[in-house]
């Protein structure tokens, strides 16, 4: 029995060649915090390391308050880099074929969600450090914060209250949100070498980062898939049941929208609310409470000017349970609640450090949106450590119902209706005088005077002095822009789109008018998905006169008008949009599709990405499956010549396992009514046909090669076993008779642009399908 075939033997990790390792890694702009990453072997004997692969790339519809450090599968079933959609593809919104999941238009909604700051004294952070939390009390409230227990009532604009059961909240250091440094941790040896002082980072933003990540993942995942008698990715289920469920895709999407960065022009990320968290250890706690929201309002921790400081604070104080005096806290916690307000909350937690072999003892969860940065920096750490255990923290039940209780309660209780309010009032101060006579004229006064064009120099100034916007690049938190702006980022992450839409498209007017270009883009940009993710029907020309243009405008404002050094906000209203108009029904794949070739056109991605965005045109175009027994207006052909490219992709970065399954992808879509059953069908093109078969030859040999290679670096026996004979033609099902090509040697395929013959091929079919 040959190694690959041998159950018993543990799996040894292969030795990737340097060319392979590279060439899915974007040249770095700075140090990356993985940067010695593909130098280091593959520690199969780490654990830990395999939970965190597992945790990180699963696209969890569970809890992450359930204690389990991997979430658990969904009720469909699934993978464990993918567990299935609550409704995959049936009992979805109107409009969505079937087998199509809806998972990435809940990841949008739970991406943009508020912005938490915490800030702790000294006392309280050495208390939650003393329980074995390196990363304080912000480590150990992140992961409840992102999705709160039980359902979330809001109210939208007209009175109308929905409730949702995936609402959550991002817990933030306020040092970070700064840019302050925190304090670098200690020092590690590795090979001798000193270790990297710098901590990651949360915020995220990083385009190189994220191809980094995700390149990691696929490694991984094609050393585990490697000789598994089942497939490792679907777990024995039918593949492409539904070609679009990419569970790279999705942890790519994901890490994209992980940890957004503070920036002027849009306000997700800038605080809702202040936690300011003292202890029982403290000799004051009311003052101390004082300093540290003082230290906010005018000391060091003061926000930049751009950013609203009267946001809402909260106070909590936490009592030890094992050396405080329950009585003493009670007694302060009401004196908190006279000098603050109701705004408070009485957190009683252990102080001793659990351990796993206690009986109460509860795993952290994971938190699933880390930033790229942050995950890889967690990949090095347990790749360098000779510990094989669980370096996970655990905390006592009691401490994860009393932390679901105060974020429950912080949520539903106080930031919720504080949203509410503010929307209410500045949608009837601000936005409804906007929309009045007067607001239209004093929007035109920043365009015209009543003395003339506004082509001459004396009108050039008074426009100027009539806009609010500061030619640093920000509007002050008091103007009427940043108030619009905030109203529509509240309504966007209270999921009220209706009113969210509205307002992006009036300060779309007024940014224009302003030449700020930067918030021009991102009212753009939202105003896109704002429109995407209402459920109203969009007509044809909505999406053509508004979405496209919208989505257009904020491309080109956000790449050349403005010519920002990272990709990351183009790509993020791009990769978005795809999604969105996916999910809109066949209507809308060809203009999903065209924002995806505009991605790989502008290279807005590494070799990483392209691949994925790739293997979205294909599922777009795979939507559409035509009408009647002719399958008139289908695109299966485009969907499977752009699962070809995506196999190309892959092969040429050395990945075999995604290259088949793109492959394989591509033969179903050409099979689609099961004509061919029994053999492999034949192409329409003899070009093309040639092309697969010497690209199938080319990944299974690929995929063979890293077999044998575990099999030389095997450390426990040395196995001989025969090679056999390549067969010259392709049978139906290649995975059943992968072993007999070990030493087939196909022609060579260019791993650029496919060859002019194969592009007349594809022009052909793109002539065909637009004639149907």
């Amino acid at each position: 029995m040959t190694p690959i075939q041998d159950a018993a033997a543990p799996p040894k990790p292969p030795r990737y060649p340097a060319d392979i390792e590279t060439s899915a890694i974007l040249p770095k702009q700075r140090a990356s915090p993985a940067s010695s990453l593909a130098s280091l072997p593959y520690r199969r004997s780490n654990p830990s390391l395999h939970k965190l692969f597992e945790s990180t790339a699963s696209i969890s519809t569970s809890r992450p308050s359930s204690g389990s450090a991997t979430p658990t599968a969904s009720v469909a079933p699934g993978s464990i880099f993918s567990p299935g959609s609550r409704q995959n593809g049936t009992g979805t919104p109107g409009g969505l074929p079937p087998n199509v999941s809806d998972e990435h238009r809940s990841l949008i909604q739970q991406a943009f969600a508020p912005h938490v700051v915490v800030v702790a004294d000294n006392d309280t952070e050495e208390l939650i450090r003393g329980k074995g939390l390196e990363g304080g009390l912000l480590q150990l409230l992140r992961p409840f914060g992102e999705s709160v227990t039980g359902k979330v009532t809001i109210r939208d604009s007209v009175g109308a209250s929905k409730s949702y059961d995936d609402f959550g909240v991002r817990f933030v250091d306020i040092n970070e949100a700064l840019g302050i440094g925190r304090p670098p941790p200690q020092q590690s040896a590795v090979n001798g070498e000193e270790g990297d002082p710098t901590p990651p980072r949360r915020m995220g933003g990083d385009v190189a980062h994220i191809e980094e990540l995700v390149d990691r993942h696929l490694q991984y995942s094609e050393f585990n898939a490697q000789g598994m008698a089942s497939d490792y990715f679907n777990q024995g289920e039918p593949a492409l049941q539904d070609s679009g469920r990419s569970p790279f895709h999705t942890l790519y999407l994901r890490r994209l929208l992980s940890g957004q960065p503070m920036v002027p022009h849009e306000t997700f990320a800038h605080p809702v609310v202040g936690v300011i968290v003292t202890s029982s250890r403290s000799a004051d706690p009311v003052e101390q409470l004082r300093e540290l929201y003082n230290r906010q309002h005018q000391g060091d921790l003061r926000f930049p000017q751009w950013v609203d400081g009267l946001f809402l604070r909260y106070y909590v104080f936490i009592h030890e349970e094992e050396t405080g005096d329950i009585a003493k806290s009670n007694a302060t916690f009401d004196s908190m609640k006279r000098h603050f307000g109701l705004n408070c909350h009485l957190l009683r937690l252990k102080g001793q450090q659990c351990i796993s072999s206690d009986d109460d003892a509860v795993r952290l969860p994971t938190c699933e949106w880390m930033s790229a940065s942050e995950e890889l920096a967690e990949i090095q750490k347990r790749e360098t450590t000779d510990d094989i255990t669980d370096p996970d923290p655990y905390i006592p039940e009691s401490d994860v119902t009393a932390i679901k209780t105060f974020v429950r309660e912080l949520v539903a209780q106080s930031m919720v209706p504080h949203m509410e309010r503010n929307i209410h009032q500045w949608n009837e101060q601000v936005l409804a005088r906007r929309r009045g006579l007067s607001g239209r004229f004093m929007s035109l006064s920043k365009r015209w005077t009543t003395f003339g064009s506004s082509r001459t120099s004396s009108t050039s100034a008074l426009a100027s002095s009539n806009s609010n916007y500061d030619p640093r690049g920000f509007y002050r938190p008091d103007a009427p822009e940043a108030l619009m702006r905030r109203l529509a980022d509240y309504c966007f992450m209270l999921r009220d789109t209706k009113l969210a839409l509205s307002t992006y498209e009036v300060l779309c007017t007024d940014f224009n008018n302003d030449k700020a270009w930067q918030h021009y883009a991102a009212a753009a940009e939202m105003a896109a998905f704002s429109a995407l993710l209402s459920p109203s029907v969009l007509s044809p020309k909505i999406r053509t006169d508004k979405i496209d243009e919208w989505i257009k405008v904020a491309a080109y404002n956000y790449t050349d008008r403005l010519r920002s050094p990272t990709p990351f906000y183009a790509l993020r209203t791009l990769a978005l949009s795809i999604e969105l108009l996916r999910l809109r029904g066949p209507s809308s794949v060809d203009d999903a599709a065209r924002w995806g070739s505009r991605i790989l056109d502008m290279s807005l991605t590494g070799p990483v990405g392209a691949a994925l965005i790739t293997e979205r045109i294909s599922a777009c175009y795979a939507v559409r499956p035509g009408a009647g027994t002719l399958r008139l207006g289908s695109r299966r052909r485009k969907a499977a010549f752009w699962a070809i490219l995506a196999a190309q992709s892959w092969w040429t970065q050395g990945k075999a396992v995604q290259a088949e399954k793109s492959l394989d992808a591509a033969v179903f879509l050409y099979d689609a009514q099961g004509e061919h059953q029994g053999h492999a069908p034949r192409l329409p093109f003899a070009e093309m046909q040639r092309f697969v078969d010497d690209l199938r030859q080319q990944i299974l040999g690929l995929r063979l090669t890293r077999g044998l290679e575990r099999g030389e670096h095997d450390d426990d026996d040395t196995h001989d076993f025969p090679v056999e004979e390549a067969t010259e033609t392709l049978d139906a099902s290649p995975r059943a008779h992968r072993k007999s090509l070990v030493g087939a040697v196909a022609p060579n395929i260019d791993a650029g642009p496919l060859s002019p013959t194969l592009e007349r091929s594809a022009e052909k079919d793109d002539l065909f399908e637009g004639a149907v």
